[in-house]
């Protein structure tokens, strides 16, 4: 199975790349390459007309390919790490990461709309346990990227307060165009992408394109981390009055979720390696958990590790652009999507104890259960032979807790977006207009299993069994079986889905040569329906260890769930525009965040769910010359009345339980954007951004039943100072680049509460490029080269209102990738 999806995307690729080898009328790549000042957008708006990026009214970023294929991102996540305003984590590594806007706390990509050619890749990109970038992968079929912050975002994309991500695929209408690109990496890293478009007769095109990867993953877990590839068949017509374009692309791929692990702190109070961990490389995960079978009602759980996050998708695109016989212009974007994602991770839970301290509680929690004259002693699962040293295990002697954790989540989705656009004049005066309709409609179904074991810290941890052994030193029983303290430690069961309608409208009202007033409205409804099947807690009866006592399933009793919420976002903005190379804009937006069908899944009864309010405001100049460029946006964002649910793992009962606040949130902040060419040899680069993020209020009761309220404490894990400066060097006549990269990261919290400190971090990147000839060129990627252990979350599972302590010799958290190296040979014909 195996070998035949590896040398299917591997034939399907390079054939395409060698069909024959054609002349090449134009470099796309210079084709694309274009200053500020000429850059064409499209995302944003909805206008008949051109719009320049140094003409919006909104803060817009744009990454051509070169771009990408120089910095060389591991993940979505990495891409946006250019982009300001945006506090980006790609710990998790090349797939489930996070993305906050602005300071509007959610995470994942529940306020970002991650878009492939104008339309969401997933309608709402925060459904559970279904990050939108799981179902995308960057390659070489890319042409570009265009980022808008905030702005028009929530007129025309639903879930969208934050921005939209647009990636825009290449078309190759006017020129043969091919391209090959082969990649080893220093964690036994193999890549390629291959593309090749053929301009045909009658103005037509055909391309096809993608990748295949293996490798360990930076974080080795003794098994191949990240394998899979993606294919992409598209194809193109040209009319005399506008073009139709047809897109499909298959996915097939597994890639490892990276959670917390063990950390320490050295002699001068600064977060270092556990003992018997290496905090840059090393992960839970390892051989004895790769691939087991738990006990589960019937012939047990087949869990899988091997497959982390494993998405098969099929998604169909079909794009129309006409101008009609009146002027109007109409545009109407398809895109139907059926995927199936596998989620198998494991979650350390928290609670690193001593190997002793755990002894003692296991005792006082069993001990009336357990035979007279007999003790609790830990003892490895598959290693009979070798003693469990309690006092001084891998050098630390602790244990923790982790969830063998699998969901599978199928989704099937249609999204529709109609829209008419036209100029005109009145007077002097003229107006680009727009109206559109929206439809989504989507299934999907939410299965959960979990099994919690006991586990050493160590990299690649063994499996610790709690063994209960007589006088004589003779095993009599066990509290755990093959390592696991609770069998069926969470079950969900859910089949639903939503069915959205939008209408907007959209005027770019040309006041005067200079000065533009843009408006905009969207009105959606959202119905949500589904089942959501009930829990029970069983005995198995199936092993004499009290592993299976307390099983939860489902108990065949279904309830339904049925709501609709419907909601009106409004924006205005300005752009005044001085001259080509300077502009000023500000903008008011107006909009909101509805539930989705996942928020029920653990409780289809719960009426606490409100459509969230949120007030947005930006203004900025932009100045844009051939060798300088600046783009400064002070922005603010208030979040009324939003939710915030904590859910933290018990791990005396192995269970979660949660709480819910509601609050306030304010963010005030600028974003810089700055390029300066200083000469042929030398340019600089900064991007950053300064936000005030705060909660206004968090009110909750705490588990002692006392009124909490958090108000003026800083956002959760949102820095209040990033930036990223890039220098690049150019020599040999531009056959040679190299840029140097430095971020920074400032101090954060993982918790509300303010007392999980996340601190400050810089990192170095280094990459290089050389031109070897017009067809050759090569690449060369250093990430992290200070190995630096940069906080990106605490131990979420230990509580996010009220965090579990990293003040403690050993604790959990989530760090950036350790360094990693990589080569790359492009070849394009």
């Amino acid at each position: 199975m195996k070998s035949f999806f590896k040398v299917s995307y591997l034939a399907a690729v390079v054939s395409s790349c060698c069909i024959a080898s054609l002349p090449v009328l134009a470099n796309q790549d210079e084709a694309i390459e274009k200053s500020d000042i000429e850059q064409i957008v499209v995302t944003g708006r909805a206008g008949a007309g051109f719009l320049r990026k140094s003409e919006t009214s909104y803060a817009i970023s744009t990454l051509s390919d070169e771009d990408l294929v120089t910095d060389n991102p591991l993940s979505v996540a990495d891409v946006l790490k250019t982009v300001p305003g945006f506090w980006v984590e790609s710990s998790g590594g090349e797939a489930g990461n996070n993305i906050r806007a602005r300071g509007i706390p959610r995470d994942g990509y529940s306020s970002v709309s991650l878009q492939e050619n104008g339309l969401a890749i997933q309608h709402d990109g925060g459904l559970g346990y279904l990050n939108a970038d799981q179902s995308f992968r960057l390659d070489e079929t890319i042409e570009r990227v265009e980022v808008v912050r905030g702005g028009p975002s929530p007129i025309f994309a639903s879930n969208a307060p934050g921005g939209m991500v647009n990636f825009i695929t290449r078309k190759a209408y006017d020129y043969d165009s091919a391209v090959m690109k082969f990649e080893l990496g220093d964690y036994n890293h193999y890549r390629f992408d291959g593309y090749y478009g053929k301009a045909l007769k009658n103005d037509m095109f055909v391309s096809v394109g993608g990748f295949y990867r293996q490798n360990d993953g930076v974080r080795d877990p003794g098994f191949t981390s990240n394998q899979g590839g993606q294919l992409r068949i598209s194809a193109g017509k040209r009319f005399d009055n506008g073009e139709v374009f047809v897109d499909y692309k298959h996915l097939n791929d597994k890639v490892a979720f990276l959670l917390p692990i063990p950390l320490s702190y050295d002699a001068n109070g600064d977060i270092t390696d556990a003992p018997g961990f290496d905090a840059n490389y090393g992960t839970m995960m390892g051989p004895e958990v790769a691939h087991n079978v738990y006990r589960n009602l019937g012939d047990g759980y087949d869990f899988d590790l091997t497959d982390g996050t494993h998405t098969e998708l099929n998604q169909f695109t079909v794009k129309a652009d006409f101008t009609l016989d009146n002027g109007w212009q109409l545009a109407n974007n398809f895109r139907y999507r059926q995927s199936d994602t596998l989620r198998n991770g494991l979650f350390p839970t928290g609670g690193i104890t001593s190997a002793q301290q755990r002894i003692d509680d296991l005792s006082a929690q069993y001990g009336s259960m357990l035979p007279q004259n007999s003790h609790v002693e830990l003892a490895f699962t598959n290693h009979p032979n070798e003693v469990f040293n309690v006092q001084n295990n891998q050098g630390n002697g602790q244990v923790l807790n982790g969830n063998l954790l699998s969901v599978f989540v199928p989704l099937d989705e249609v999204i529709n977006d109609l829209r008419f656009s036209k100029q005109f004049t009145i007077g002097d005066q003229q107006h680009d207009i727009s109206f559109g309709a929206y439809v989504a409609t989507y299934d999907y179904e939410f299965v959960r299993y979990m099994a919690t074991a006991m586990f050493e810290v160590a990299e690649q941890a063994r499996l610790v069994d709690a063994v209960v052994v007589n006088d004589a030193g003779e095993q009599v029983g066990s509290i755990t079986e093959n390592g696991i303290l609770r069998y069926g430690s969470l079950y969900n069961n859910v089949d639903a889905g939503a069915d959205i309608y939008a209408f907007y409208a959209a005027d770019e009202w040309q006041i005067t040569p200079q000065l533009r007033l843009d408006l905009g409205g969207r009105y959606e409804v959202s119905e949500l329906s589904g089942t959501v099947e009930g829990t029970e807690v069983v005995d198995l009866e199936a092993s004499d260890t009290f592993a299976d006592d307390n099983f939860i399933t489902g108990n065949g009793e279904f309830k339904h769930i049925d709501r609709e919420y419907k909601e009106f976002a409004w924006t205005a903005g300005i752009n005044y525009q001085l001259s080509d190379e300077l502009g000023y804009f500000a903008r008011y937006t107006d909009s909101f965040r509805a539930p989705n069908a996942s928020d029920f899944n653990g409780n289809p009864d719960r009426d606490d769910l409100k459509v969230e309010p949120i007030t947005m405001f930006e203004a900025g100049v932009k100045y844009a010359a051939d060798d300088f460029s600046v783009y400064a946006t002070p922005f603010y964002t208030h979040f009324e009345n939003m939710r915030f649910t904590d859910y933290i793992f018990d791990t005396t009962t192995n269970s979660y339980r949660d709480q819910t606040a509601y609050g306030d949130t304010k963010t005030y902040g600028v974003e810089l954007e700055s390029f300066w060419q200083a000469s042929e040899l030398l340019d600089f680069a900064l991007t950053g951004t300064w936000q005030a993020a705060e909660y206004e209020n968090f009110n909750f009761t705490n588990q002692q039943g006392e009124a909490v309220d958090f108000g003026g404490n800083q956002l959760i894990r949102v820095p209040e100072l990033s930036y990223r400066g890039t220098v690049g060097i150019n020599l040999l006549d531009g056959r040679f680049r190299t840029e140097l990269v430095a971020e920074y990261y400032g101090d954060r919290y993982g918790d509300v509460a303010n007392t999980v400190n996340l601190p400050s971090y810089h990192v170095f990147n280094l990459s290089a490029r050389y031109d070897i000839n017009d067809e050759f060129v090569a690449y060369f990627n250093v990430q992290n080269i200070n190995n630096e252990i940069g906080l990106t979350e605490g131990n979420p599972r230990g509580g996010q209102f009220i965090g579990e302590s990293n003040a403690d010799d050993y604790f959990l958290a989530r760090p950036i990738l350790g360094r990693t190296i990589s080569a790359s040979l492009r070849y394009s014909f």
